[in-house]
């Protein structure tokens, strides 16, 4: 038969109070009590007292802490860095950064849905740098962060509730992305016709590969007999450093058909980058085997890669070019090239 789970209320200065046993300290053999106080009315006390002992009955329970929001947030990250890629870890150091200075201070088993709320509120009207305001999607990205954070708490014992769950987040309106037809995308091409990324365009225009995807991809991963690439690895710049890291999800790790025109592109750039590694000779950094590298062979970063589309201004129709395709498979049945995504 399980114990008899005891408590009552009491008299505590003005107000009222409870206090109610809640097991045994196994090192020590004495009785473990919690208690609260600061209720205006007996009846009160009482109310909050029979959900006590119905959560000590059922086991669910939370002994009182003191731990801070921040300490756990902190705490949480840690635990995190070798279940996510560096990226990701990266990005949640950030939110956490901007929660910590919003509700930093409160304790953890205190924080409440109206205090997630009010921070969510205090981000987008002054969260970003100089206190200028956040994005409804970077505020929604912060409460996407802190509801798996508490969750983690409440599986863990350390909350009774994840107040992240009942606090709403900010709504994200939906945008249609501007695409490029296959017309703007053509002349785009034929602008960086001479650059030495060339081939790293037409990639991301005719495969929907992600950026970090082309950057990662090694020689080892391209069969240009057969007409076709494996996507298994990203390069992403993190925090200022360049990681190569795996691909980030079982559907990320695939094949991709390469098209002849998208062929004979690739073939001219490994005879250009043959060219420069036997003109630098040892000085040639080929530990990657990376497809697209700087002229030295060293990994290239991700800026870097995006502002040289920018080094001398291409069409009008091209000049936010942010080049991954949305609609590959229409060009691919009209035969022509596919419109692109462009940023508006």
């Amino acid at each position: 038969m399980d114990p008899v789970v005891q408590g009552r209320v009491h008299r505590r200065g003005k107000g009222w109070a409870y206090v109610v046993d809640v097991g045994t300290d196994p090192t020590t053999g004495r009785r473990k009590q919690t208690t609260k106080a600061g209720f205006a009315t007996k009846r009160e006390a009482q109310e909050a007292l029979r959900e006590v002992l119905a959560a000590v009955k059922a086991g669910t329970h939370v002994p009182r802490s003191t731990l801070t929001v921040e300490a756990y947030l902190r705490e949480w990250l840690e635990t995190m860095r070798p279940k996510v890629r560096a990226s990701t870890h990266h990005s949640y150091v950030v939110v956490v950064d901007r929660l910590v200075r919003q509700v930093g201070g409160v304790r953890l088993q205190s924080l409440t849905p109206m205090q997630i709320e009010s921070a969510y509120a205090r981000l987008a009207a002054e969260g970003g740098r100089g206190g200028r305001p956040l994005a409804p999607k970077t505020v929604r990205d912060c409460h996407i962060v802190l509801h798996r954070a508490l969750a983690d708490a409440e599986r863990l014992g350390l909350v009774a509730r994840n107040a992240a769950h009942v606090a709403q987040g900010p709504a994200v309106e939906r945008t249609e992305a501007a695409t490029w037809t296959a017309d703007e995308l053509s002349r785009f091409l034929d602008h960086v016709a001479a650059d030495r990324l060339l081939a790293a365009y037409v990639l991301l225009a005719t495969t929907g590969m992600r950026r970090g995807e082309v950057l990662g991809l090694r020689w080892s991963d391209v069969d240009l007999a057969g007409a076709s690439l494996s996507v298994r690895q990203t390069l992403q710049s993190v925090d200022g450093e360049i990681v190569i890291g795996a691909a980030k999800t079982y559907r990320s790790r695939r094949r991709i058909a390469l098209d002849p025109s998208t062929v004979r592109v690739l073939e001219a750039h490994r005879r250009r980058q043959h060219e420069e590694r036997l003109l630098l000779g040892p000085a040639w950094d080929g530990q990657y085997d990376l497809v697209f590298c700087n002229a030295d062979g060293a990994r290239r970063t991700p800026i870097a890669s995006r502002g040289r589309s920018n080094a001398t201004p291409p069409p009008p129709a091209c000049l936010r070019y942010e080049a991954r395709t949305t609609s590959a498979t229409r060009g691919r049945r009209s035969r022509s090239r596919p419109a692109c995504t462009r940023r508006s």
